[in-house]
């Protein structure tokens, strides 16, 4: 598993099951092996996480740093970048407040999962065409190859940055709170799998996760710049309609259809195969069954999202609270543009500009 998969034994791809396949064979096998784990427990759960988990002081030490450095960046960029593009834009004073997170969490999903592609398809490893063969040649301890642990070290400081900025640095939503626990429990999948050296898995649902965060994010930037500076933009309704369309088909099909049969299935019955004394089975796959039920979850809202669109109502979050928080954000967006008039010398625009914000808080405590 340290090495690329063409450093494995040749052998016949299998192909990937079914729904039917995965619920009866890792229904049984979870079973047995459960049956058969007669003095499992507690003591042994701590000495197989001192035999199995190999991770440094300067990789802890790192991953701190990250987690500080992501937050600043995206700080930097707010104040620098997308707070500016959105006044330039003349945004609602409801999606000025939102769209820098928008901003953020694309340009970073992009990245990462453009990063994903490029490991999965553009190297010698095959675990997605084949994915039993994460646990080919599987060894406690192994050597991570760096290219997937520098994917490791920018995915799980993102991941712990990302705890803080739901709470502190979002638009508080119907599932923000939701939304910590899957950070939390993705956190906590990255962090084990790396140290127990359960990487290539986890490429794999790095991959098939951060798809669905790329076109989010765009379709939700369309949304907001659709009805910038009190007009209508038929370019951006269109392209935010195709991208909830994109949303909802890639949902299902990466998460709810190549997850279940290509991780679960791996990660459930071919695990074992190859390696029968494989640490923390029941663990692992617990958090990746976790995060299956997340997932379908989310799927809920979408389900609703694409009601929304087939009755030609406004393409909005389905997740967002609509009255008190985005009072909020629009009264926070007209201190700052306040503020920031304060230190203009051009007066009368700086009048005219803070009417207008004061006119669409106005119209939107009516709506």
């Amino acid at each position: 598993m340290g090495g690329h998969a063409g450093s494995a034994e040749p052998v016949e791809v299998e192909p990937m099951p079914g729904y039917l396949d995965l619920i009866t064979r890792a229904s049984t096998i979870i079973l047995g092996a459960w049956r058969d784990c007669s003095n499992c427990g507690l003591e042994l759960s701590k000495q197989t996480l001192l035999d199995n988990a190999y991770i440094t002081w300067v990789e802890i030490a790192l991953f701190f740093f990250c987690a500080f450095l992501w937050t600043q960046v995206r700080r930097g960029l707010t104040e620098s970048l997308f707070k500016p593009l959105a006044q330039w834009c003349r945004l609602l004073p409801k999606d000025a407040a939102k769209m820098p997170e928008s901003a953020w969490k694309l340009v970073f999903y992009t990245m990462s999962w453009s990063y994903s592609t490029y490991l999965l398809f553009f190297t010698s490893y095959s675990f997605f065409n084949d994915p039993p063969s994460v646990f080919y040649n599987w060894k406690s301890g192994m050597s991570v190859p760096l290219d997937i642990a520098i994917a490791y070290l920018i995915q799980g400081s993102f991941y712990g940055h990302s705890i803080y900025a739901t709470v502190y640095m979002d638009a508080w939503r119907k599932d923000s709170a939701v939304m910590v626990v899957h950070h939390i429990i993705t956190l906590a999948l990255i962090s084990f799998s790396y140290a127990f050296r359960y990487h290539n898995v986890g490429i794999l649902v790095l991959f098939l996760h951060d798809i669905n965060d790329i076109q989010l994010e765009f379709t939700k930037l369309n949304v907001y710049l659709k009805s910038r500076g009190g007009g209508y933009y038929l370019l951006n309704d269109v392209l935010s309609n195709m991208g909830s369309v994109s949303f909802s088909i890639t949902w299902f099909w990466f998460r709810l259809y190549w997850f279940p049969l290509k991780v679960l299935y791996a990660t459930c019955v071919s695990s074992l195969q190859s390696v029968p004394t494989i640490p923390f089975y029941f663990f692992f796959n617990a958090l990746l069954f976790a995060l299956l039920i997340m997932n379908i979850y989310w799927f809920l809202f979408i389900v609703v999202f694409v009601v929304k669109v087939l009755k030609m109502k406004e393409v909005n979050d389905v997740r967002e609270y609509e009255d008190e928080d985005s009072s909020k954000a629009a009264a926070k967006l007209l201190r700052d543009l306040q503020a920031q008039n304060n230190d203009d010398d051009a007066g009368h625009h700086n009048s005219t500009e803070g009417k207008h914000v004061q006119n669409g808080i106005t119209k939107e405590k009516h709506l």
